[in-house]
């Protein structure tokens, strides 16, 4: 990669992570929740996957079904996860998002953007035009590396 390109995407990534920075600073439900981090990595790979079991969380988290179990327990107790029986194997428990746990997922999605559109609100036309076709080129490159996701967070 040429010196003018590796500067250019080192600019951007790091006036994403100042404005990941900026907005942080600001109560978002992210911060203000009771959560671990791994909890709210468990509440956010459910909001992705929909359900999952133990293994596929231990799995995901990189920690030992004991230690999922645990974190499981303590969501249950919050009213963020619910677990069921698998309906293809009564053996396996599925973990998945209650409404409470999918409206946290919600309340800090819309804090992002909201933050986001105050941003917007502040730029012109022209610079919002150049902005959308370039976000829709970002998101067809992510498409074609990482695949489409149906159910993004």
């Amino acid at each position: 990669m040429d010196d003018e390109r590796d500067d250019l995407i080192h600019r951007i990534t790091q006036i994403q992570r100042d404005l990941g920075r900026a907005f942080a600073r600001h109560q978002s439900p992210l911060f203000t929740s009771n959560l671990t981090m791994r909890q709210l990595k468990v509440v956010m790979v459910l909001a992705v996957h929909g359900s999952a079991s133990g293994q596929e969380l231990a799995h995901d988290l990189g920690v030992g079904l004991g230690t999922v179990t645990g974190i499981v327990d303590r969501l249950v107790a919050h009213g963020l996860v619910s677990r069921h029986e698998d309906p293809h194997d009564r053996r396996v428990r599925r973990v998945e998002l209650t409404a409470e746990g999918a409206a946290l997922i919600e309340r800090i999605q819309d804090d992002g953007i909201q933050h986001y559109r105050r941003v917007l609100e502040h730029l012109d036309t022209d610079t919002l035009r150049a902005l959308d076709m370039v976000v829709h080129r970002v998101r067809a490159v992510a498409e074609d590396l990482f695949g489409k996701e149906h159910d993004a967070v």
